[in-house]
């Protein structure tokens, strides 16, 4: 994990999408998006149904070398609001042991509202932690610093004719965004017109790699 400073206050961010808190002993993650493949599997396109395992196996692997007592979801954690349900055994046995371990704190978004079943944790349509908005959507001109998801932003960008593609935190003064952390998830460009309406001008694209931060601008 690297660190960065948001609104003054101190993280750790990691390559796979998840946000250390130290202050707080939190980690922040947004939109895994659990029993996807499953939620298509319905409709007759048949995937692995193994993506919500990898998800949970890499979050315990945060919680444990962070050591936090709490985490934050930041929306649409399961694709949608039926997916416990669906959650294989041992899946779902790996979820029930993490949130009986912390504080799990599930914000809803817009694929699991009204979910019913959420496997241990509490509910939130948002949150308010130190000073800092918890919340699945950015609000636009809204001037509190905001944590959120939702957009799963991936920066892009051409190297020798090589076409590269990484999840990134989307900055401003007063929003981050984060990525996708799901294991089966697609992205929206870092400068997508709905991303940069959300955050204003100004803002840049921030690429956790194993020793540094990369930070681009973003244009408008």
């Amino acid at each position: 994990m690297v660190p960065f400073s948001f609104a003054g206050y101190d993280f750790l961010a990691s390559p796979d999408g998840a946000l250390y808190w130290p202050a707080e002993r939190a980690l922040l993650v947004a939109d895994l998006h659990l029993e996807k493949a499953s939620w298509f599997a319905r409709w007759g396109q048949m995937l692995p149904p193994y993506d919500s395992h990898a998800t949970l196996t890499a979050l315990a692997r945060d919680i444990d070398r962070t050591g936090v007592s709490r985490l934050y979801c930041l929306g649409d954690s399961f694709h949608d609001r039926f997916g416990c349900d669906r959650l294989l055994p041992d899946a779902r046995a790996l979820l029930a042991s993490l949130t009986s371990r912390i504080d799990w704190v599930w914000i809803t978004g817009n694929h699991d509202a009204g979910f019913i079943d959420h496997c241990g944790g509490r509910l939130v349509e948002e949150d308010r932690v130190a000073g800092l908005v918890l919340r699945h959507e950015a609000v636009a001109g809204d001037p509190t610093p905001e944590l959120s998801g939702h957009y799963h932003p991936k920066f892009r960008v051409n190297l020798r004719g090589r076409h590269v593609s990484r999840r990134c935190f989307v900055a401003s003064e007063t929003k981050l965004i984060f990525p996708a952390y799901g294991a089966f998830t697609g992205g929206l460009d870092a400068g997508h017109p709905e991303i940069v309406k959300k955050v204003g001008s100004g803002a840049s694209a921030l690429v956790p790699v194993t020793d540094r931060l990369l930070r681009f601008p973003i244009a408008a």
